[in-house]
């Protein structure tokens, strides 16, 4: 575990893993080759990436899913409906609202529409993730989005886990394709003899679905470009060095160059925690890998108090964060640049992963300063609408017309004042 002297140095920052060169040329190449050969593309690329042959078809057969559902233990068909009830009472409180108003004698508001079609992408090959099919479907469809297609990559058998197909059928997808990578983006964003073209693609994936995602951006929505996993525990030192290491290294379990921070004002508490994590790692007989994911991630940060916490953690947003000190819940809003907050030693991040209803496709690598999570809103869009009369528009034609000159656009205040000639007194 890295140490930093923020109480001592207030300028230093807090150590983000990089995960080295950025393959964009990489990317760039696959998603010009799902452009100009569709379907063609999908199946040599995911026979090169992951060594699975698609010729007998990329879309899973719709009654695979529901049998996949009866299929699962009655134990883990009764948590994914319970998950999912939870995450579609927090997406419906997400959505977007019409509203409307009198502003200068004029009415002005918003009608709010789905988007007719969204790409769902849901990560494969470390572990199975039937709760981000959750986390990504059930805001879409809370939204009242018609038609959705998830892209998930195939396992080694060319299959698709029968947990991520009972968490589709759950959710309400029927459109499920065995592809993965950079190459399911492009599909998805320009579509295929199979996939067809999406508005919105969302869901969390490795760096090339990232900058897969980065690159499409524009010409379809995105909800955000995410990263490695994040996680920063402030606390006053009264927490059990144990459960901060456990809660660490769980956030270190989806993969390498994430962040594993501790931040607390009573700096012999991170000499407590870098022993615990080192007998938890031992306890659990941790892989190599997620040891070197914790030895490279692990920082523990000591501040001067908890002003100094809340301006760190602003400045370097995490993904998550956990709040473990006296006051924490009444202190939330000093915390502005989380994807979420977890409040109290009850509130461990992980309970977000899965159940707390809350979404876990949230920003990274310091997008929290501007960024939100995944949400229902991010499959909607609002347009704006004006009605004026004659009398409201009259009112209003001085200020337009300044305001036009001002901006060397006269014809934009001469569209306003040729309503009130005599050409034009046949208006309604």
């Amino acid at each position: 575990m890295r140490f930093v002297d923020l109480a001592a140095n207030p300028s230093a920052q807090i150590p983000r893993p990089t995960a080295g060169d950025r393959p964009v040329e990489s990317v760039r190449a696959i998603l010009e080759q799902v452009k100009s050969q569709g379907d063609e593309a999908l199946v040599k690329l995911t026979e090169r990436f992951d060594k699975v042959n698609l010729t007998d078809g990329i879309r899973v057969p719709a009654e695979q899913l529901e049998e996949a559902f009866n299929a699962i233990t009655d134990e883990l068909r009764e948590a994914l409906e319970e998950a999912a009830t939870r995450i579609r009472t927090f997406s419906e409180k997400q959505s977007l609202v019409p509203w409307e108003a009198k502003v200068g004698g004029g009415l002005v508001g918003e009608r709010v529409h789905a988007v007719p079609r969204a790409g769902l992408y849901v990560p494969g090959g470390r572990a199975t993730y039937p709760s981000t099919v959750l986390m990504t479907a059930i805001p879409a469809t809370v939204a009242g989005v018609n038609e959705i297609a998830l892209c998930v990559p195939p396992g080694a058998e060319g299959d698709v886990p029968a947990s991520t197909l009972a968490a589709a059928h759950l959710a309400g997808v029927s459109e499920v394709y065995r592809v993965g990578g950079a190459q399911a983006i492009g599909a998805m964003a320009y579509g295929t003899e199979s996939i067809g073209r999406v508005e919105v693609i969302a869901g969390p994936g490795n760096i090339y679905v990232a900058l897969a995602k980065q690159e499409v951006a524009g010409l379809v929505g995105i909800d955000s470009v995410a990263g490695p996993s994040e996680i920063a525990i402030v606390t006053d030192g009264e927490f059990d060095a144990r459960m901060a290491a456990f809660d660490l290294v769980a956030q270190a379990e989806h993969g390498p160059n994430g962040a594993f921070v501790v931040v607390t004002w009573k700096e012999e508490f991170l000499v407590y925690v870098a022993h615990a994590l080192e007998a938890v790692l031992r306890e659990i007989e941790a892989s190599d890998d997620l040891r070197a994911a914790v030895d490279r991630g692990a920082v523990g940060v000591g501040v001067a108090g908890l002003d100094q916490a809340a301006e760190c953690i602003n400045r370097f947003a995490p993904e998550h964060l956990q709040l473990v000190f006296d006051g924490a819940e009444g202190q939330l809003d000093r915390f502005s640049a989380a994807g979420a907050i977890f409040v109290g030693p009850w509130s461990p991040v992980c309970v977000g992963d899965y159940f707390a209803g809350t979404n876990h496709v949230l920003p990274t690598s310091g997008a929290g300063r501007w960024a939100s999570g995944l949400r229902t809103s991010h499959f909607q869009k609002a347009v704006s609408y004006v009605k004026y009369d004659r009398e409201s528009l009259e009112r209003a034609a001085p200020y337009v017309d300044t305001l036009a000159a001002a901006e060397g656009l006269p014809n934009h205040g001469r569209a306003v004042r040729a309503r009130f000639t005599e050409e034009a007194e046949t208006l309604g």
